[in-house]
């Protein structure tokens, strides 16, 4: 499909999907988010994806929510009921939030290659993604706080799963910028590559080799951990004891131990 904010390219089992608004720095305006809802929905039901790499074209991954949207959102109010108006600003922002929700739940995993700036709804957008990795000139900001807001995407539920509580408290309150290394150091990106074009090297190359595996064992991966962070161990437990019970016999346990055995690579059904 073509798409008016994104571009989406799918090649071995990989979907590479690119914010696609540099001249404005990647910020997504309405129908950049309700693209990606549907870009991310799609890929979950396209049998041929298996991973999912999600980028920025041009200088930044993205500047966040675009300042077009946020005005319309600030027009919502002032005019006729006041009770209707916060109503609908409430369906607005549960909207935008079901986009981010749409990249979490999606059954691929989900590896997002951050280069530039990483502002605002961007942050609450990678912290919903399955793994996150850097250019060295990267940088993240939780900048809602200079704006007089609360994020309300995401960031303030999903970082403290990711970072130490303590520092997710810190990027919150004083929306200060947070280097690539220090992202390192803290846990929000797994590996920082030096420059943007070797990152979108090095996370292809880890997608791909995420694609070549089991793809009902990759999604039994995600929805195991996915439920493992907000339940207790035991239920963790219970839960993978039911799963295997249903998935655990299956053609790709067979695929993969023929292809252990006589010692070549695994080729898996979609």
């Amino acid at each position: 499909m073509n798409w008016e904010t994104f571009l989406v390219d799918v090649s071995d089992h990989v979907a590479l999907v690119r914010i696609n608004r540099p001249d404005k720095s990647n910020a997504l305006n309405r129908v950049a988010w309700q693209e990606l809802k549907a870009i991310f929905t799609s890929l979950d039901e396209n049998e041929e994806v298996r991973a999912i790499v999600l980028s920025g074209e041009g200088k930044h991954f993205s500047s966040g929510i675009d300042l077009s949207l946020l005005m319309e959102v600030g027009q919502m109010t002032g005019k006729g009921d006041e009770g209707r108006n916060r109503e609908r600003l409430r369906r607005v922002i549960l909207d935008l939030q079901a986009t981010i929700n749409a990249i979490e739940v999606c059954r691929k995993p989900v590896l997002a290659a951050i280069h530039g700036a990483c502002i605002g709804g961007a942050v609450d957008i990678v912290a919903a993604c399955d793994m996150r990795y850097c250019s060295a000139e990267a940088y993240f900001t939780v900048k809602e706080i200079d704006m007089g807001m609360v994020a309300d995407l995401g960031s303030l539920q999903r970082l403290p799963r990711i970072i130490s509580e303590g520092m997710a408290r810190e990027m919150a309150f004083t929306g200060r910028k947070v280097g690539a290394e220090e992202a390192l150091r803290i846990g929000l990106v797994n590996r920082v590559s030096p420059d943007s074009e070797s990152l979108r090297t090095d996370v292809m190359d880890i997608a791909r080799s995420i694609a070549a595996k089991s793809p009902l064992s990759t999604r039994g991966i995600k929805e195991m951990m996915n439920y493992a962070r907000d339940h207790s161990v035991a239920d963790g437990l219970n839960y993978i004891a039911t799963w295997n019970a249903a998935m655990l016999v299956s053609e790709d346990l067979m695929t993969a131990f023929q292809a252990s055995m006589s010692k070549q690579e695994p080729k898996f059904k979609n």
